[in-house]
């Protein structure tokens, strides 16, 4: 006699679908990397002394040197303008660089106390969510600091850019921070210790500056220095959103920048900034792939 057997209530559904590692992997990249994002907004909840020096950093530097220049002659520094107007983009582009600068310390301090580790044994989609949560905390914290900057560039005499300038300030911040964020995650992953991180930034960040055109024209330095200055990356993206605070109708193919040896139009302007994001977004991925092997 035959026996009739019925399905188990345990036994999988003929109907169900089984679900490949890979078949949401963006999904989960994405609730990844916003989870990670939330931990670092968490982190600032708790210490805001890091976005309230990074406010109040670049207003002493827009207070100070405009008081500093205040009885400059008017025309020294072109057009007529004063020196709030002409120090403004310089700070915007400054206190952004110096924020995405200071992005690898908060993953050298986990490297250090060991959370970072626990996230590299976790059961994630893909490790680069690590780098990118960093990156979209970073750009959040650079476009609050230049937004505060901006407005407060009107109140001392600056002026506000039209709609589509904020937007082109925007982009140009977009681009240093994100150039910017990637080099020092890889000097975070590279480097022994923060004190040798710490040590770079301390090093690299006011020569950086001075070697800009961020508090004076090109037309002011030495020679050597212009020729410096005109390999700086800060002044890519400096001249291009003081263009867009002294002229109010600009195009892609406006004279921006006079170097020693051409000049440079605006649409250039941003894609070399774009080449050196591509550039040390290729440089980091080795060091990426064998951290996170």
């Amino acid at each position: 006699m035959s026996q009739t057997l019925t399905p188990s209530k345990l036994s999988p559904s003929p109907s169900f679908t089984e679900i490949t590692p890979d078949s949401n992997e963006f999904g989960e990249f994405i609730q990844e990397t916003l989870a990670l994002t939330k931990r670092l907004f968490i982190q600032l909840q708790r210490r805001p002394s890091t976005l309230i020096a990074g406010i109040i950093q670049p207003m002493m530097w827009l207070i100070l040197f405009g008081a500093l220049f205040y009885n400059a002659p008017q025309g020294l520094f072109g057009n007529d303008l004063n020196y709030a107007k002409f120090l403004a983009p310089g700070i915007i582009v400054f206190t952004a660089f110096s924020g995405a600068l200071n992005a690898g310390l908060p993953v050298m301090f986990d490297r250090e106390f060991g959370f970072l580790n626990r996230l590299l044994v976790a059961p994630l989609s893909t490790r680069y969510s690590i780098v990118a949560a960093s990156t979209i905390y970073i750009i959040i914290l650079s476009f609050i600091q230049t937004a505060v900057i901006i407005a407060a560039s009107a109140v001392l005499g600056a002026g506000l850019p039209s709609g589509l300038g904020l937007a082109m300030i925007a982009l140009i911040v977009f681009l240093v921070v994100l150039g910017m964020t990637a080099l020092s995650l890889g000097l975070a992953f590279a480097l022994p210790g923060h004190i040798e991180l710490i040590a770079v930034i301390f090093v690299t960040n006011l020569p950086l500056l001075f070697a800009s055109t961020a508090l004076a024209p090109l037309s002011f330095m030495a020679k050597w220095l212009q020729v410096i200055a005109s390999l700086n990356p800060l002044t890519y993206a400096i001249e291009p959103i003081r263009y867009i605070y002294f002229n109010s109708s600009w195009n892609l193919n406006s004279i921006v920048l006079e170097t020693p040896w051409t000049s440079i139009s605006f649409g250039l302007v941003l894609l070399i900034l774009l080449a050196f994001d591509t550039l040390v977004l290729l440089a980091i991925q080795p060091l990426l792939r064998r951290r996170f092997a």
